[in-house]
């Protein structure tokens, strides 16, 4: 059966084809869920468990570290025993730590469990080499568009219940959600999700030894970096638009959460310009344009602050173009890192999104100890401005590669 084939052959709730586009999208917005419902009520954990925000930060800037670790265990895993039962046993573990931290008496156990709940970057990671199992590198671009579109329905209006619940009922209430949302996505894995990995490796050790071979592809280089820099100005922006918001801005929970909704709104609609456009022109220009309009957001925010206009429209608004040229970036970028060498699709997906995600945790962390009341919000405003520069740079030595050495699919060269 052909890429295209599979594709077309998956028929809803059998867990012998392909899995839905849904499920994807569900497999995939589990953790986008997780990472954030409980913003609006960081400030507010901070009390409740009698710790400073910057320590309180490490739910964060800690649990993105450790989902970047995960990703070089997962990716293999997959390669090796196949997305669906690698899929379940990564979830069961994040249901389990989702309880332990609903239940944590104190920051260091809550903190424990906050760590083994990175467990869930498996539905990330797996949900691109998913797509890139069914269809081909130039159909992928779209379909991983279209995916992460609805999953931004997540991001967006995640805060905004959690901004709800945590006032109203305490930051538990965030992380029922999450577990009940959980316990939905492993019965449709279970129900939906038939096996897509038809070429397992033949042991564990011989897919982790494939590292290098990526490791030495300048093309994969290039979009993993692209991609890590596009994400890290969207971590440090998780990182510190919490305390610039509450501390800086003013706002309270319920309403931080709708202003939030602003970047996944931009990011939404990123994502449908990719899935409706990738294919006409291209994976590596669609990077590009992307990367440009998230450096146009940031100069714009930065002159706004600049010349005194410290509003919340001001910093949210702008950053809202952050999250159109992340939605034109990311598809593009994770479509390219696993289609550089098809037959190590899940390494490449993991070992891509841990550089994506380690850059992130070390954006946000450091993001959140440069913020203060006397700093403003300048530190997060250039943090984000400079990884987005980067990521057009990034993204202009992939198109110098495909001048030089082809078009991805269609080169010879161990690039």
């Amino acid at each position: 059966m052909t890429k295209t084939k599979m594709s077309e052959g998956a028929i809803w709730l059998n867990r012998t084809t392909p899995p839905h586009v849904m499920t994807l999208v569900l497999i995939a917005s589990i953790g986008a869920l997780n990472m954030n419902i409980f913003l609006t009520v960081l400030p507010r954990m901070a009390v409740y468990f009698d710790t400073e925000y910057a320590f309180m930060q490490l739910a964060i800037s800690a649990y993105l570290g450790v989902t970047a670790v995960l990703q070089l265990i997962i990716g293999p895993l997959s390669d090796r025993f196949g997305r669906r039962p690698v899929l379940l046993v990564s979830l069961g573990i994040f249901l389990l730590a989702t309880l332990g931290c609903i239940f944590s008496p104190n920051i260091w156990v809550f903190l424990m469990f906050r760590m083994l709940q990175g467990s869930i970057v498996a539905g990330m990671v797996l949900s691109r080499a998913i797509v890139r199992d069914m269809v081909e590198p130039w159909e992928a671009a779209s379909m991983i568009g279209y995916i992460t579109m609805g999953m931004s329905m997540v991001p967006m209006v995640g805060p905004m219940i959690g901004g709800y619940l945590g006032q109203t009922f305490g930051w538990q209430s965030t992380f029922v959600v999450v577990l009940v949302f959980g316990a939905l996505v492993v019965w449709l894995i279970w129900a939906d999700m038939g096996e897509t990995n038809t070429q397992k490796s033949t042991s564990f050790k011989a897919q982790f030894m494939a590292y290098p071979e990526l490791m030495r592809s300048r093309r994969f280089w290039g979009y993993a970096l692209s991609a890590g820099f596009a994400s890290g100005a969207f971590f440090a922006f998780i990182g510190g638009a919490p305390f610039v918001a509450i501390e800086l801005l003013h706002l309270e929970p319920a309403q931080m959460g709708f202003y939030f909704a602003f970047i996944s709104l931009g990011y939404m609609g990123g994502n449908y310009l990719s899935g409706r456009y990738s294919n006409i022109i291209g994976l590596n220009r669609m990077m590009l344009f992307g990367s440009l309009i998230a450096v146009f957001g940031m100069l714009l925010a930065l002159s706004l602050f600049l010349l005194g206009f410290q509003h919340p429209i001001s910093f949210f608004g702008s950053i809202m173009f952050v999250g159109i040229g992340n939605g034109m970036t990311l598809p593009n970028a994770n479509a390219g890192i696993v289609s550089v060498r098809p037959h190590l699709a899940g390494s490449a997906s993991g070992l891509g999104g841990a550089v994506m995600i380690g850059g992130g945790a070390g954006l946000s962390a450091i993001t959140g100890t440069m913020l203060t009341v006397e700093s403003g919000a300048y530190p997060l405003l250039y943090v984000m401005l400079g990884s987005s520069v980067l990521a057009v740079m990034t993204s202009s030595y992939v198109i110098y590669v495909a001048h030089k050495a082809g078009e991805l699919g269609y080169s010879s060269e161990v690039e």
